[in-house]
């Protein structure tokens, strides 16, 4: 069951989702980024587990593994297999890694066309 957050739980994770849909191939966008565009900035972690609660049927249309922390690094680092998956989708499509498991967030980081300033 999804922890209980001050947002309404089921439209945030909607919004979540339609947001990462946006996230072009060869991009990333960090937990952080996608609430703060969502208007919650405080809710970095809400957005984790939003794309941890996908569901099934989102799982292909939602790209979840565009989605990496602020240190441009993929948080289930030493987490099994979906780390491996996460990482191994992110370099089909382009995206490198350091050898410290970092992606150049100031080359990689997609911002939307709308996003003001982009902080």
């Amino acid at each position: 069951m999804p922890p209980r957050h001050s947002l309404n739980t089921e439209s945030f994770y909607e919004r979540v989702y339609a947001f990462v849909r946006r996230v072009p191939p060869g991009t990333v966008v960090t937990y952080g980024q996608v609430a703060l565009e969502l208007g919650a900035p405080a809710a970095a972690r809400a957005v984790g587990y939003a794309l941890h609660f996908l569901p099934k049927s989102g799982v292909e249309t939602v790209p979840w593994w565009r989605v990496i922390n602020a240190r441009g690094s993929i948080s289930l680092k030493g987490r099994g297999p979906e780390a491996d998956r996460q990482r191994a989708i992110l370099e089909q499509e382009g995206i490198p890694f350091d050898s410290a498991g970092h992606v150049d967030l100031n080359r990689y980081r997609w911002w939307p066309p709308e996003t003001p300033g982009r902080w």
